[in-house]
């Protein structure tokens, strides 16, 4: 095997914990390909061309251009990209996909209408189908012929999902299943030819069907209202004895649960693309309005907290681009060392995807989260023209928060990122306890107030360091403390998950940071600097904030000390000037009068 597929790969799911990675291992934005570039550029003019201009009668459900809209990305080749091409896709890698679900989240409601469909809408069958499933569907699903949905969630199953009450029973001659029950909040439900249904059979065996739309017995409740998405078709759907085709069984009876889970992966970090794209759009939105909008006879874009939030807006938005590429290409990495291992493609990408779980439930949270922040500093930087529907950033606002819900609520995904880790180091994939012994002891000795290394960027990569080590310090704490009863202590779950995002996305902005100054200087990293080096400040405080708050919850007496003094050890960072660092940032902005990094 090629050995730089190796090396690539020498970082295990969530194994950032305990594992320094250097720049040149971390894949970024500046390393997209020409042909990337092309299409990622393809794709936003399909959004600026297509979407933008009909964004208000989309809103408004008029009857088949939703359906017209995906039909014309699926010409440009836009939905099929990443299926193979002997089912008419491009068989483009997952970091394109990325790119393309990244400049299509721009388009509002279509946004969520092509994820669902070239997601969740078409990846069980292209994942989980049979040969003569996926020869039927694929080819269709990837132009746009045909229209994807997923049908999971029920009236009194959301996040429980392996409680849902839809039956599915065998007919006697052994032709059919019918489907009796009730699925809701189903996207692209009014206009969708094939959905992926779950169902148990026998009451037991939570089982995937592929259901037309057509199927007798399968029909489709009104439109939802809602407070944003609005052109996003939500519908509730029923069964009664809805006749499918046996051979429309997806995947393994009684083997639902491995659809359902699997996809939910690469979802999570499709949606914080999707976010991601958002969040450019609205602080370019954000930017062009206070350059034009003026107060006390000059542009309120020269008022410092305008550029504060400017400022705050883009940095937060290019941390997060820099975790997610980041992760996108270890998936990548990982599914071509899987593929050339033998896997065949299906179990390569959702194996890879299941290894950087913990990575994908961290990535949703945080992009859904930039996203909010992002829209809400949009509409306030608009004033009261932001809460009228006459602009977009009100449409923005409405829309975003949905991404909290969508794919596993936040506060599920937060919970998944400890439990996902903490089996990994149950089963032997991640050594947690090594370090975490290794904490504590440092903890007894005397601190090195000393720093020998005078690299570019050291102290920052130490701070990173120290970083891991208060969430292993807290964690291992919680742990030997709680033992068992720490699953049922979601606060401190919670406290520990944020920890661990911010870590996550605090290395990978200062790796992007190292990897741009080794190749272009300090100067041409400038800003880039500040804003690695402004996040950093604010995330120590953050982090503290979480560690002193678990901390607090499971210790006392010496103990307790002993960690608080430990945490602010670690969360310890040198004084920067963060208010002149977003007004350069701001500066940028308002030069090139949109989001330009």
């Amino acid at each position: 095997m090629d050995t730089t597929v190796e090396k690539k790969n020498s970082l295990k799911g969530a194994e950032f914990l305990v594992k320094e990675s250097s720049a040149q291992e971390v894949f970024t934005p500046e390393d997209f390909t020409e042909e990337q570039l092309m299409i990622k550029d393809m794709a936003e003019q399909f959004i600026a061309k297509e979407v933008t201009p009909v964004v208000e009668r989309l809103d408004k459900l008029e009857d088949g251009l939703m359906p017209s809209l995906l039909e014309k990305a699926g010409e440009q080749g836009l939905l099929g990209a990443a299926f193979p091409e002997e089912y008419g896709g491009l068989g483009k890698d997952f970091v394109t996909a990325t790119i393309i679900n990244e400049a299509l989240g721009a388009g509002h409601s279509f946004s969520v209408a092509m994820a669902a469909h070239t997601g969740i809408g078409s990846l069980p069958i292209l994942y989980f189908g049979t040969q003569a499933q996926k020869e039927k569907y694929i080819p269709k699903l990837g132009t746009g012929e045909m229209k994807g949905a997923y049908a999971l969630t029920e009236p009194d199953s959301g996040s429980d999902a392996l409680s849902a009450k839809t039956t599915a029973k065998l007919t006697e001659d052994g032709k059919y299943y019918l489907l009796n029950g009730q699925k809701c909040w189903i996207t692209n439900s009014g206009f969708a030819d094939v959905f992926t249904v779950f169902a148990k059979i026998d009451g037991d065996k939570f089982t995937g069907f592929i259901v037309e739309k057509d199927t007798p017995g399968f029909t489709l409740g009104a439109e939802e209202h809602k407070m944003g998405i609005k052109g996003s078709s939500t519908r509730q759907i029923y069964f009664q004895d809805a006749k499918v085709p046996a051979e429309n069984v997806l995947g393994e009876i009684g083997k639902g649960h491995l659809i359902a889970f699997n996809i939910l992966n690469i979802g999570r970090l499709k949606l914080c693309a999707a976010a991601l794209g958002a969040a450019k759009k609205c602080v370019t939105t954000s930017v062009q309005y206070a350059v034009t909008r003026e107060q006390f006879k000059q542009p309120i874009a020269n008022f410092g907290a305008i550029k504060h939030k400017l400022g705050e807006m883009a940095l937060r938005t290019w941390v997060c681009e820099s975790a997610l590429f980041r992760t996108a290409q270890l998936i990548d990495d990982k599914e071509k060392e899987l593929l050339a291992a033998g896997k065949p493609f299906n179990e390569a990408l959702l194996g890879a995807a299941e290894e950087y779980a913990v990575e994908c439930a961290m990535l949703k949270v945080n992009g859904s989260e930039v996203l909010d922040f992002v829209v809400d500093e949009g509409v306030q930087i608009h004033g009261g023209n932001g809460f009228s529907d006459e602009y977009i950033i009100s449409k923005a606002y409405r829309d975003s928060r949905i991404n909290r819900i969508f794919e596993g609520t936040n506060e599920i995904n937060r919970l998944l990122t400890l439990d996902m880790t903490l089996k990994r180091a149950m089963k032997g994939k991640l050594d947690l306890m090594g370090p975490a012994m290794n904490v504590m002891k440092e903890l007894m000795s005397i601190p090195d107030f000393g720093n020998d290394d005078d690299t570019a960027f050291s102290k920052e990569k130490k701070l990173v360091t120290n970083f891991k080590k208060a969430i292993l310090m807290v964690a291992g704490g919680a742990a030997q403390k709680l033992m068992t009863k720490l699953e049922h202590e979601q606060e401190i779950l919670m406290d520990i998950a944020d920890m661990a995002i911010e870590t996550f996305v605090v290395e990978s902005a200062l790796l992007r940071l190292i990897k741009l100054t080794e190749k272009g200087g300090e100067a041409a990293a400038a800003l880039q600097t500040d804003m690695v080096q402004t996040y950093i400040a604010d995330a120590a405080d953050r982090i503290n904030k979480s560690g002193k708050n678990a901390i607090n919850a499971f210790a006392e007496g010496d103990e307790q000390r002993m960690m608080l003094l430990g945490l602010k050890r670690f969360t310890k960072t040198d004084p920067y000037n963060t208010k002149d660092a977003r007004r350069r940032i701001a500066d940028k902005l308002i030069a090139e009068n949109k989001y330009p990094f």
